[in-house]
């Protein structure tokens, strides 16, 4: 077997540190699961412990009865330790970013795997595994803070990354701009004067302090009104399943990449 491609992280994981990921992917991508006979989904770096893959899987067959869960790790101390816990449907494989898997997966959830990287490697890994997904596949590749109170993440397909969430629990943040530090590492460095993202983290900061008076009635009312303060300018998604109340009351909001892709010396996919 030749190397796995990649290295090894840290392996930081722990219970319901995704669960704001795993709900916007059941929500979000639930009829594409459903829409294939065996559907396979790739957990890829899950970490130190097999429990985020065993979250996703429980929480996806939910949605999808169907589905199949692969968690991919490249530590093999980490993949033997996982390997009491498979069940049908749940297995537990040596691997890196070329995904070891016996066909294309439908979906990818991909967190705090590309931290440690460059910009341009990160680039380098999202084309690749753009070219290893089913033809119709998705990718959800991002970040989370320590207990996954804070979370972004972007949606991508096979021709290149679509969506970008911002996701967090209400007191895990004093201003949006906070969640910056979750950006994808294809933006993290982009969060300058002059970059699209700063502008709409800047912008969104500003609809946070205007509607501070709705704070009186909780921060989930101040939030969905920073939002719709937000919508006059930036193209939030208004309707499910990517947006909406019932998404903005959650402590979601998402945009098209294209309104925050990287300037003329970035790469927007």
């Amino acid at each position: 077997m030749r190397r796995p491609i990649g290295e090894i992280t840290r392996g930081t994981t722990g219970r319901n540190r995704l669960r704001r990921a795993d709900r916007w992917i059941a929500a979000v991508h639930g009829r594409l699961l459903r829409s294939a006979d065996r559907p396979l989904v790739v957990d890829l770096g899950y970490g130190a412990s097999h429990t985020t893959t065993l979250e996703l899987f429980l929480r996806l067959r939910r949605v999808c009865p169907s589905v199949e869960v692969v968690g991919i790790e490249i530590d093999p101390a980490r993949v033997a330790a996982a390997k009491p816990y498979e069940r049908p449907g749940l297995s537990f494989a040596l691997g890196g970013f070329e995904l070891p898997v016996g066909r294309p997966p439908l979906l990818v959830r991909a967190f705090n795997v590309l931290r440690q990287y460059g910009e341009a490697e990160a680039w380098d890994y999202w084309a690749m595994l753009r070219g290893r997904i089913a033809r119709d596949g998705v990718i959800v590749e991002g970040t989370c803070s320590e207990v996954g109170h804070r979370a972004v993440w972007a949606g991508l397909d096979a021709s290149g990354p679509r969506t970008l969430t911002f996701s967090a629990r209400f007191d895990a943040f004093d201003r949006p701009s906070d969640l910056a530090d979750r950006l994808p590492k294809t933006l993290i460095h982009r969060n300058v004067p002059g970059e699209p993202v700063h502008a709409f983290l800047r912008d969104f900061d500003h609809a946070w302090a205007v509607n501070a008076p709705l704070a009186a009635y909780g921060s989930r009312q101040r939030w969905m009104a920073a939002v719709r303060t937000l919508s006059g300018t930036w193209p939030v998604a208004a309707h499910p399943p990517l947006g909406g109340r019932s998404r903005w009351r959650l402590g979601e909001v998402t945009l098209p990449w294209a309104a925050v892709a990287p300037g003329p010396v970035g790469r927007s996919g």
